[in-house]
């Protein structure tokens, strides 16, 4: 596997070096002179931290620039592969009903180089899978040539409450409760990797994916509503991922909302995400049709081809979704709600829809007090998160999830 991993290559040792490595980052390629001109760091400070960058593998000198006088000024090269991070997601289901859990490969780019995924049905429990994924990490290093001290991390998303300090997934409802995932302390997998391992709620990883790659760039105050088959929300202020106290901030679904009494996965009655829920469509569409559906996909079909049936159903899940959304606006007064995990799939059949039916009676707040917006990342949105994990210290030195 190569060589065993440094906690010290998981940082940049001060803000100088971090500050010219963000800078590569966007712009690629630059001289001293420029990069001293667009930071305003000293030439020999610029010189010092491109020399230690480039010890440490992050950078390459790329040949000389063009002479405007004097000696050719010689150009640094950022290395996206210099360093790799693996991305677990247990919630993926790309709008199926089959449960999958997916791993990516990706580089400081955040390009993805391999994608791998398989089922739960294929396990008897989490030690099974989380072997399984070692294995299948180890044959990708090294039929890619990867040594893994160039891999920062593996960071993994959960559907339920997760204490990342601890590293223990405390309650997952939704989640396969066959393979007996509560109360699991993830540190003992970490013997199977030679890097370090992070968890994370899946809601929260995916609103720090959004917040680094997607639609919530520059946007500091905002929730953003993991909707799969259970609801969660990443929950940030002032460009950081609000936990809580006891790191159980942003399970929204379980918010009551009196209707059927219907019993909820988490033993409570009456839970938002019983209604609005991704599976809420399934379970309401077979309830009155003969012709069953068996996924989210086949709903979003006959949504789009006017099924009669569909079409109510969909209105009716509408003004449940927007029931809750109106109690999170009124909870939290955030600039952005974002919209993510399989219902961003249905595109533009939600946002105006939902739009009219949040604020059409609502005294408290206006469209233009908060913007509605459709996840980038989609379905992909916590597998990146949990792939960024890793990259933090490297890249951002204090933590964005709090």
């Amino acid at each position: 596997m190569g060589k065993s991993f440094n906690p010290e290559q998981t940082k940049i040792r001060d803000s100088n070096q971090r500050k010219i490595l963000h800078l590569l980052i966007k712009r690629r390629e630059l001289s001293k002179q420029q990069i001293s001109e667009e930071t305003g760091i000293s030439i020999p400070t610029v010189t010092h931290n491109i020399e230690r960058l480039r010890d440490d593998g992050f950078v390459e000198e790329a040949g000389v620039s063009a002479s405007t006088g004097g000696r050719r000024p010689i150009i640094t090269r950022f290395l996206p592969e210099s360093r790799f991070a693996f991305g677990v997601d247990f919630a993926s289901n790309h709008l199926t009903s089959s449960n999958k859990i997916r791993t990516i490969l990706v580089d400081l780019d955040a390009r993805i180089h391999k994608e791998l995924s398989f089922n739960y049905n294929e396990f008897e429990n989490v030690d099974e899978i989380i072997k399984h994924i070692s294995i299948a990490i180890q044959k990708l290093l090294v039929e890619r040539g990867i040594s893994t001290d160039r891999v920062l991390g593996i960071g993994i998303s959960l559907p339920g409450t997760v204490n990342e300090k601890k590293k223990v997934l405390e309650l997952a409802p939704n989640l396969a409760p066959e393979l007996g995932m509560h109360d699991l302390n993830f540190k003992k997998y970490e013997q199977f990797f030679p890097f370090p391992l992070y968890v994370e709620n899946e809601a929260n990883a995916a609103a720090y994916a959004e917040l680094i790659l997607g639609i919530a760039q520059q946007k500091r105050n905002l929730v953003y509503l993991s909707v799969n088959r259970g609801i969660g929300a990443g929950i940030v202020v002032r460009g950081h991922i609000y936990k809580g106290n006891n790191k159980r901030a942003g399970a929204v679904g379980h918010l009551a909302i009196p209707d059927k009494g219907i019993c909820c996965t988490c033993g409570m009655i009456d839970c938002w995400e019983i209604y609005a829920a991704s599976g809420a469509l399934i379970r309401n569409y077979n309830e009155k049709s003969e012709t069953k559906i068996e996924d989210t996909k086949e709903f979003l079909w006959r949504l789009r081809s006017k099924d009669s049936l569909a079409l109510q159903i969909w209105e009716q899940y509408l003004d449940h979704l927007a029931l809750g959304i109106s109690n999170i606006l009124m909870c939290y007064d955030p600039h952005y709600i974002i919209i993510g995990g399989e219902i961003s799939e249905f595109g533009n059949l939600i946002i105006e829809p939902l739009q009219n039916r949040i604020f059409e009676r609502n005294t408290f707040f206006k469209r233009q007090d908060v913007e509605i917006l459709l996840s980038m990342l989609k379905e992909n949105s916590s597998l990146m998160g949990a792939a960024l994990l890793p990259f933090q210290k490297l890249l951002y030195g204090n933590n964005k999830i709090i």
